[in-house]
C-alpha cells in the first residue's frame, strides 16, 4: 500500500453559501511507498470556471495570476489524471481534514463520479502529529510544526506541492503506531444501516450513521443514543450523567459498566450539502475527574433550563386581564384619518429633553423676589 500526500489550493467567491465555495486551482501530491519511501510527485494548476477573478487571500498567499491560470487544462482533466497517478491500492494523507472534502465537492460539481461510496479513512498529518507531540485537541499550522522538527525550509509554503513535500517529510519523522488512529472524510456518507461505520481503536470508539432527514430523526434512531461497553459488548442502562446537550448540535452521557468502569459518550450532529443530519458518536473510558466535570456540566443546564422554562410560564393572569367584552369595539375608535398627525401630538418630554418649543424668553421680565431661605 502506498501513500498519496495530498494538498490543494483553491479559489473562493464572497459567499460560503455556494455549492462550491471553493474551486480547486492547484492540486500537489507526493507518493511514498509503504516504508515511506518517495515514489514520485504530482504539481497541476487548474483553469477556474466558476470564479472569474482572485480572491485578495488567494492571491496574497499563492502569488498566482488569473492569467496564469487561463492557460491550464480545467478541473476535471487535471482531476482524472491525478486519479490515475494514485493508482490502485493507497491511502490519502493531508494536513487537516478539508482536502479531501474539497476535491470531492469539486468532482460533484463538475459532474464527476464519486471518489468513494461511503466515509474515506485517511491519515490526517496534523492530528497525528497532535496526538505525538502535542495536547490531544491542540493544532498546530504546517510551517510551525516544520520548524519543531527542525526541517530544513528549502522551499515556500502556501502551494499545492510544496505543503504536500513539507507534510510528507514530517510524516516520516511519526511513529509508525500513530498511524493507527486515522480519520475520516463524511463527504460520502453510509448509504443505509447496513453500511455505517462502526470502529474500534486502541482508546476510543467511532460510529458515523446514515443521512437522516433532521436531527428529531437522528435522536430517535436506537444506535445513535444507545450506550454499549464497545469492549465487553454489554448494555450500559446505569446513567451517572444522563443525556444532556448545551448548544443542541452536541449530546453528552456518561455511563457505567462493571467491568470497565465510566463510559463517556458524545453525540455530534452534522449536516450535509444536501440538508441531510448524520452523526459522528464517539465513546471513550474516563477517570472520575472527568465525570465531576460532567456532572457539573450538567446541572448547570439543567438550571439554565429551568429558569428559562419559568420566565416562560410567568404571564399575567387571566383574572387580571381586561375582558375582552370591556375593550372599546373598532366601530367606536376614531378612524386614523380623524387622529392627530404625529408632528402635533406632544409624545411627553422626559427630563433633559429637548423642548417642544423653541421660543425664547422674554426680556426685561422682573425677577422674581428671592424666598426667605434664598436671602443672606
Amino acid at each position: 500500500m502506498n501513500y498519496v500526500v495530498l494538498d490543494l489550493e483553491w479559489n473562493q467567491g464572497n459567499s460560503t453559501m455556494e455549492l462550491m465555495p471553493f474551486e480547486v486551482i492547484e492540486i500537489g501530491a507526493v507518493k511514498l511507498d509503504e516504508n515511506l519511501s518517495h515514489i514520485s510527485d504530482f504539481s497541476r494548476l487548474v483553469r477556474p470556471t466558476r470564479y472569474h477573478s482572485l480572491h485578495f487571500i488567494a492571491g496574497k498567499l499563492l502569488h498566482i495570476t488569473m492569467e496564469e491560470l487561463a492557460s491550464q487544462q480545467p478541473f476535471p482533466e487535471v482531476c482524472r489524471d491525478f486519479l490515475r497517478w494514485c493508482g490502485e491500492d493507497y491511502v490519502f494523507v493531508t494536513w487537516g481534514p478539508a482536502d479531501l472534502t474539497e476535491l470531492q465537492r469539486n468532482m460533484r460539481w463538475h459532474g464527476m463520479g464519486a471518489l468513494s461510496d461511503g466515509p474515506i479513512p485517511f491519515l490526517d498529518a496534523q492530528k497525528l502529529y497532535s496526538l505525538s507531540h502535542l495536547e490531544r485537541h491542540e493544532r498546530l499550522s504546517l510551517e510551525t510544526a516544520v520548524d519543531q522538527c527542525g526541517i530544513r525550509k528549502d522551499i515556500q509554503f502556501h502551494r499545492a506541492f510544496d505543503d504536500a513535500y513539507y507534510t510528507a517529510l514530517i510524516l516520516e519523522k511519526l511513529p509508525r503506531s500513530i498511524f493507527s488512529y486515522y480519520s475520516f472524510d463524511y463527504f460520502t456518507l453510509p448509504k443505509d444501516k447496513s453500511a455505517e461505520v462502526h470502529v474500534k481503536f486502541d482508546t476510543y470508539a467511532k460510529y458515523i450513521s446514515r443521512g437522516f432527514k433532521d436531527r428529531h430523526q437522528a435522536l430517535e434512531d436506537q444506535t445513535v443514543m444507545s450506550t454499549v461497553c464497545y469492549l465487553c459488548g454489554r448494555v450500559l442502562k446505569r446513567h451517572p450523567v444522563a443525556w444532556f446537550t448545551p448548544n443542541g448540535k452536541q449530546y453528552y452521557c456518561v455511563s457505567w459498566c462493571p467491568e470497565h468502569g465510566y463510559m463517556k459518550a458524545k453525540v455530534r450532529l452534522r449536516k450535509t450539502d444536501d440538508g441531510l443530519v448524520y452523526v459522528v458518536k464517539t465513546e471513550r473510558f474516563i477517570g472520575e475527574d472527568d465525570v465531576n466535570e460532567l456532572r457539573r456540566r450538567s446541572l448547570k443546564q439543567m438550571k439554565k433550563e429551568r429558569k428559562t422554562a419559568s420566565m416562560a410560564s410567568i404571564r399575567k393572569p387571566d383574572a387580571v386581564r381586561r375582558p375582552d367584552t370591556l375593550r372599546k369595539p373598532d366601530s367606536l375608535r376614531k378612524p386614523d384619518s380623524l387622529r392627530k398627525p404625529d408632528s402635533f401630538r406632544n409624545p411627553g418630554a422626559s427630563r433633559g429633553s429637548k423642548p417642544l418649543c423653541n421660543a425664547k424668553k422674554p426680556k426685561n421680565l422682573p425677577n422674581p423676589k428671592p424666598s426667605v431661605n434664598q436671602q443672606g
